[in-house]
This record gives structure tokens, C-alpha cells and sequence, in this order.
């Protein structure tokens, strides 16, 4: 993904993994052991996100966005791709939404960030979910039900386990979904997931 952006978009990105490992030892963002492998582990990994959306403008939600990853990444990315699209963060943790807030700041990306938990907020009706390392696909389908539309297209990275999600979020809820393999850890996919319906 990252071969075919401009170098402006590239400056962005390693900006704002300069200002993550800044801000980690204060605020805890990401796993102290990642920081050091932070390009790869946080950014690079969520830029794969944003390839597999299929949408050029609308709403995108990114659900507990935690450090911004996939979320404010893949907003930095559209800035240049797809600035008709329209980036809404969500987490609860009123400090790393300030750490959210400086990033958005300092890149000139222009992004709304939302300091609570996400049954607190009203439906966004949004275009595109994603979510990342979260909670299990069972806990996440309300959330993405409530927050999208018809047309939603959800993209939740998963681990090693995501079979045996899949399998369990079955039993409570119909839903096309492609596997798309990690390209930043062999164990990890992205679950495209389309035509939510709960059973």
C-alpha cells in the first residue's frame, strides 16, 4: 500500500509514529514491546485495512480506535486516495483520544474523534467499520449492525483464532465475508464483511 503514496502522505505516517513513541511511556497507547517494531506492527499493519475497503467516500467508523490503528492511519492514507471519505473515531479512553486529537492535529488530517464507549453514541450509519483487536466478532456484530446500513462494508482485523469466531458469531447472526491474509503476520486476516443480518 504504501508504494503508491506520495511522499507527503509517507512524511505523515512516519510523523506519527515518531509522535507515538513519544507519547507511549506516558499514556500507555500500544504494548511497550511493539514500539520498537512500531512501523510494521501499527502502521503498516492498518494500511492494509484501508486497501480493503471498496469505498471512495461516505462515513467511516473505526471502532475503539485506541492509538488510531486501523482508523487514523487509514484516514492519513485517504486524505490522498479518497478525501470524500469521512473518518469518525471512537474510543473511551478520554487520553488516547487526546493523543488522537494532537496526531489528527500535527498530520492536517481531518478526522472526528468521540471520547465514548460506543453504545453511548448514536447510530452513525457509517459506510465502512473497522475495528482492530477489539473483542471477539460475537461483541463486535451488534456494534457494527447499530452503527451501519444497509450497504456497510466491516473490516475487522482478526488473530489466529478467527475461524473459530466466525463459527461462533454464526449462530446469532447471517453475513457474507471474504478472508483477506495479513500481509504483516502470517496467523492474522482481514474479515470483509458485508449483508449483516442478525439472526
Amino acid at each position: 500500500m504504501l508504494d503508491n503514496v506520495s511522499r507527503e502522505t509517507l512524511d505523515k505516517l512516519e510523523y506519527y509514529a515518531d509522535l507515538l513513541a513519544k507519547w507511549n511511556p506516558r499514556i500507555n497507547i500500544v504494548a511497550k514491546s511493539t514500539i520498537e517494531e512500531a512501523w510494521t506492527r501499527h502502521i503498516v499493519d492498518s494500511t492494509q485495512v484501508f486497501a480493503a475497503s471498496d469505498k471512495q467516500d461516505g462515513q467511516w467508523l473505526d471502532m475503539g480506535s485506541g492509538g488510531g490503528f486501523p482508523g487514523l492511519v487509514c484516514a492519513i492514507i485517504a486524505a490522498e486516495k479518497s478525501p470524500d471519505l469521512k473518518f469518525t473515531l471512537v474510543d473511551s479512553d478520554q487520553r488516547k483520544c487526546v493523543f488522537l486529537r494532537n496526531v489528527a492535529r500535527e498530520t492536517g488530517t481531518q478526522v472526528t474523534v468521540i471520547a465514548k464507549r460506543l453504545e453511548q453514541i448514536d447510530p452513525v450509519n457509517a459506510d465502512v467499520i473497522s475495528a482492530r483487536a477489539l473483542a471477539s466478532l460475537s461483541d463486535l456484530l451488534p456494534f457494527a449492525k447499530r452503527h451501519g446500513n444497509q450497504a456497510t462494508t466491516v473490516l475487522f482485523q482478526k488473530g489466529r483464532n478467527w475461524q473459530a469466531e466466525v463459527a461462533e458469531a454464526n449462530r446469532d447472526w447471517r453475513f457474507q465475508h471474504e478472508v483477506l491474509p495479513s500481509t504483516t503476520d502470517p496467523e492474522a486476516v482481514i474479515l470483509r464483511i458485508k449483508e449483516l443480518e442478525h439472526v
